[in-house]
């Protein structure tokens, strides 16, 4: 809520789950005399609201992509802010009553940058930007969409280097995560350069149990609709197929907390899919995730299984009683930390054993992070010691084609 000459501005997604605006007159608080001011949009949903320059800034995802809007303070849309590439902006910063502005803009592709401009006039010129030891202009971004089972669009960014051959031998790393209202947005991401730079392909899946559709996105993704996110990625990893960016051989799939219950998921119910595994701190356990840590603090997201209906769907998806003896599982990397009080370390010890007992594939290791807690490794050092390793375990298990020497810039 936003307060500027006698007027409130109120966003809100009661009875709207993209959102809305109303403009309150504080003199006439009662709901009934609230008026719409910028309806709820069926093609994006309003992110953020904020008062700048006499008037209302507005950031809206659509797709996963921020829009940076200004509108009146009737309303109405007085102009769209251009944006450098496919990424996300923040809102405008700045005064009420003051004309100029600035937000940050980030991709894959382009580090953190500021931006000035001037509410009235519009425009943006560059103020400052973080200076990088990598050349990001050597790749791009694109933004594609699969189909999930249920036909679904399931959107998804996609950043490889520019005029690179499609031609399915590439090695790609997929992430996404799915739960939680939580949005997956592009953002500069350092640690993916090492990957680009060997040739890879680099991709994020935007899945439903995130907010990115707003709170029907999320509820779609949550309880007994969980498996539609497992769903969902699966289709984003055949898309990645389909469209010739790598092959299963080559397809590495990656994500931490509730995304490590995602890949673990998607391990066990598509482990022709995908040559490699990277499982961060995940639980994988999910009928008995809520006697352990934080867990019953997720008992509204994921259900109980003391409740008889909830625990069949968790039995059906749960990844530790999904291992079958004799199936031949990617290679897999299960890393967790010693002092993890959020998800407890129990969830990647017994399923790094359990794949170890009955697989008959990749090789499978589990790495302890010492006197770390669930966010990781706090020191710089140690955290480029995990990343390294990662990338290590996994060049070694796809075949050797798909580790090409480091691009030449």
């Amino acid at each position: 809520m936003e307060a500027f000459r006698r007027r409130f501005y109120v966003s809100t997604n009661a009875g709207a789950p993209h959102s809305r605006i109303f403009a309150v007159d504080p003199a006439r608080p009662a709901r009934e005399a609230w008026r719409e001011i910028v309806p709820e949009r069926n093609d994006a949903t309003l992110d953020s609201m904020r008062l700048v320059g006499g008037k209302l800034a507005l950031v809206y995802l659509k797709d996963a992509v921020t829009r940076l809007e200004v509108h009146g303070l009737d309303g109405k849309l007085v102009r769209e802010l251009p944006l450098p590439d496919v990424g996300t902006a923040s809102n405008l910063v700045g005064r009420e009553d003051e004309d100029e502005a600035y937000f940050e803009f980030k991709s894959y592709t382009h580090p953190p940058e500021i931006f000035r401009t001037s509410v009235a006039r519009g425009g943006a010129d560059l103020y400052s930007r973080v200076k990088l030891p990598v050349d990001p202009s050597l790749y791009e971004t694109e933004q594609i969409f699969a189909t999930s089972k249920d036909g679904t669009r399931v959107p998804m960014f996609v950043v490889h280097r520019k005029g690179a051959a499609r031609d399915g031998q590439s090695p790609a790393l997929l992430y996404a995560y799915g739960g939680f209202n939580i949005a997956i947005t592009p953002s500069f991401r350092g640690s993916i350069y090492p990957w680009l730079e060997r040739g890879g392909v680099y991709a994020e899946a935007v899945l439903r149990g995130g907010s990115e559709y707003g709170e029907e996105w999320h509820r779609a993704g949550m309880l007994a609709n969980k498996q539609h996110v497992f769903d969902d990625f699966i289709a984003a990893a055949e898309e990645l197929v389909k469209r010739d960016f790598t092959r299963p051989t080559r397809l590495t799939i990656r994500g931490g907390s509730n995304g490590g219950l995602l890949v673990g998921a998607a391990e066990t119910q598509r482990p022709d899919l995908f040559a490699v595994v990277l499982c961060h701190v995940p639980l994988l356990d999910m009928l008995r995730y809520h006697l352990y840590g934080s867990g019953k603090t997720w008992i509204p997201e994921y259900g109980s299984a003391d409740d008889p209906e909830q625990f069949k769907y968790l039995a059906a998806y749960s990844p530790l009683q999904q291992v079958r003896d004799g199936v031949r599982y990617p290679a897999t990397l299960v890393l967790s930390a010693d002092a993890d009080d959020r998800v407890d370390p129990m969830h990647a010890r017994k399923f790094a054993a359990a794949l170890q007992h009955s697989s008959t594939g990749g090789p499978v290791l589990l790495r302890i992070e010492k006197h770390s807690g669930h966010g990781g490794a706090d020191l710089i050092k140690a955290t480029i010691e995990k990343t390294a390793d990662e990338y290590s375990f996994t060049f070694s298990q796809l075949p050797s084609s798909a580790s090409p020497a480091t691009a030449t810039r």
